[in-house]
């Protein structure tokens, strides 16, 4: 069965997720918005998603090293800003929700690096990158193939 294009069958909803990202995109700096979105697309395994953030990320001059390491961020600390690993754990606990997942610890070490109106901008960005997950997964969406980018 051919799955359904949301934005086309689904307009008011659709809509209502590009307010999301229009709100996030603006009270998020771009570069840890990039980061957090290239997170959250790496836990949920939305391929379309993590090649248009790693792709979006190298656009906006994230260097290739930090973009590969957000995979693996626990174990390249030094690729990162302290405030960036703090919004990275966050990204983690948000995106991965269970009963000890966004722990005091967690909440804690981002309060650390961001104001509460900042806090609450990425916990937007988090969830609306997720729904954008959702979406892409659900709907069958596949990164773009290209004569830049060929099928090897």
């Amino acid at each position: 069965m051919t799955r359904i294009d949301m934005s086309r069958t689904n307009r008011l909803g659709y809509a209502a997720v590009i307010g999301m990202e229009a709100y996030s995109s603006k009270a998020v700096e771009k570069r840890l918005y990039e980061l957090i979105k290239l997170r959250a697309s790496i836990l949920n395994g939305c391929g379309f998603c993590v090649d248009m953030h790693a792709t979006d990320g190298a656009k906006r001059g994230i260097p290739q090293r930090t973009l590969h390491a957000v995979g693996a961020w626990q174990h390249a600390k030094n690729l990162f800003e302290p405030k960036e690993l703090a919004a990275l754990a966050l990204t983690d606990a948000i995106t991965k929700l269970g009963p000890d997942t966004v722990t005091d610890e967690i909440w804690d070490a981002a309060a650390q690096h961001f104001d509460e109106g900042e806090l609450g901008a990425i916990v937007m960005a988090i969830c609306t990158i997720n729904v954008w997950n959702r979406i892409a997964i659900s709907t069958q969406m596949a990164p773009p193939v290209d004569a830049k980018h060929p099928i090897v």
